[in-house]
């Protein structure tokens, strides 16, 4: 019988399946970090459970970790997450990247880095963009704190298997548009709602011409659509960005695994509950306007005005604008910007990176303009440093940070003030998300570095 990708990998790590319920699933790796794990380790310590495999979870902090210094925590919360954190795993006897080593950053973007998170696998965390680590051909869901004590107790979890959807981007992406920019296109079509009790194949041209930073790109913002997770098949990209990684398997191992990575694939006339096809050429660079990753538009757009909508739609439409502050029909092209962040588990890689200092190289920095440029791991870090990108970014004006998910959300000092305006690579825009009263507009980083230049809203296209 033909399958899906995700059939294939879900099928393979069914334990069985709970009469009129969900399927208990086998879980090859659980990720955690200091915000969603103390209460399940309180679990397992309650019931006086150890933790079942301790070898197949990773843990490390992120969320609070500090980009400017990396000695102290002062926030007495945060402080009290990372060092929990830490305890639990000297306890229960799991690998801790601590904050400042060299093995630490987000937990997204080290996972995939290090190959810790491979094809086939099914990987969960306490964290919803843990979708992310399906860009290797991986079934990778967040879940909730119940459910990571399950996997610590018994290496299984209880889960519904979603239906399944594929999007395919056909055609070749236009100069200057990004894989966050496809992201971001593709829930403007489909709205934050729009993959809801899915899970999500990415394929197409232009996915298979994606570099693997940009797939992981793709995957994390699956969520945003609603979807349970998102998943690229492996292919010689996956191969070539996994080879020789820490984690990776070596020597023959390699090549036997390989081996059964090639037959991760949807069959070619495996049925989907639902597909969908866009056009790679009608994606240009992208910025939100609203306060969910869904309200978008191209950049030489003007926001939606309220034409056709009903009166509940025109009343969330303009509660949102006026968050904001901006107004229906008009183009934020040229707005000036206040904060500019590159970085999260969205855009925190070298690529990144290197586009960013594509755009800036040889200009300035705008004197109005507060930026954080903040690796998402340490070995992204040293990649920065070995390629010299460090010294474009310090003539243009900027500061390379320490790794940490920063400005992504409110969680550490990396906090955009109230009223302030920033342009971020990083995945959400939800009220207050970057700090109480914060406006975010979220954008690819040669958007954000092109702004960064100018100070206003600026289409790299034309830099």
């Amino acid at each position: 019988m033909s399958k899906t990708l995700f059939d294939k990998i879900w099928d393979a790590h069914v334990v069985q399946h709970v009469e009129d319920g969900p399927t208990q699933l086998y879980i090859d790796r659980l990720y955690a970090h200091e915000v969603t794990s103390p209460q399940a380790f309180d679990t397992l310590r309650d019931k006086n459970i150890k933790v079942f495999r301790p070898d197949h979870v990773i843990a490390m902090p992120d969320h609070n970790t500090p980009s400017d210094q990396q000695e102290r925590i002062d926030d007495p919360v945060g402080r009290k997450q990372v060092e929990t954190l830490k305890a639990n795993c000297e306890e229960f006897g799991i690998k801790h990247f601590s904050m400042g080593t060299k093995d630490n950053g987000i937990i997204h973007v080290v996972g995939p880095e290090k190959a810790l998170s491979l094809p086939g696998m099914t990987i969960v965390c306490g964290d919803s963009h843990t979708s992310t680590h399906g860009a290797v051909g991986a079934i990778a869901m967040g879940i909730g704190t119940s459910e990571v004590a399950q996997v610590l107790a018994s290496q299984c979890i209880l889960q519904s298997k979603p239906k399944t959807m594929r999007i395919n981007i056909e055609g070749e992406l236009p100069k200057c548009t990004t894989a966050k920019d496809v992201a971001l296109y593709i829930m403007a079509q489909m709205t934050t709602s729009g993959a809801t009790g899915y899970a999500v194949e990415y394929a197409g041209s232009a996915v298979r011409n994606m570099s693997m930073e940009g797939r992981l790109t793709l995957s994390n913002l699956s969520i945003e659509m609603g979807s349970r997770a998102g998943l690229i098949a492996p292919d010689e990209t996956t191969f070539a960005y996994l080879k020789g990684r820490e984690y990776a398997p070596k020597g023959e191992e390699w090549d036997k695994a390989v081996a059964q990575w090639k037959q991760l694939y949807s069959d070619p006339d495996a049925v989907f509950d639902k597909e969908v096809t866009y056009r790679a050429e009608d994606i240009v660079p992208r910025i939100t306007y609203g306060t969910n990753p869904g309200a978008g538009i191209a950049i030489d757009e003007c926001i939606p005005t309220t034409e056709g909508m009903s009166d509940s739609e025109k009343e969330q439409f303009l509660s949102m604008l006026d968050y904001m502050q901006f107004e229906p029909g008009q183009k934020l092209e040229g707005t000036p910007v206040d904060y500019v962040f590159l970085g999260a588990c969205t855009n925190g890689r070298i690529e990144d990176f290197r586009a960013f200092a594509s755009v800036v190289k040889g200009k300035k920095k705008a004197d109005s303009i507060v930026a954080w440029l903040v690796p998402g791991s340490w070995l992204v870090r040293q990649q920065i440093i070995d390629e010299g990108i460090d010294k474009i970014l310090e003539e243009a004006g900027f500061e390379l940070r320490l790794p940490s998910c920063s400005s992504c959300l409110a969680m550490n000092p990396d906090k955009v003030p109230a009223g302030k305006l920033a342009i971020s690579t990083s995945n959400r825009n939800f009220v207050g998300r970057q700090g109480p009263g914060a406006r975010t507009i979220l954008a690819s980083p040669l958007v954000v570095a092109a702004s960064a230049i100018t100070g206003v809203i600026t289409d790299p296209r034309k830099l």
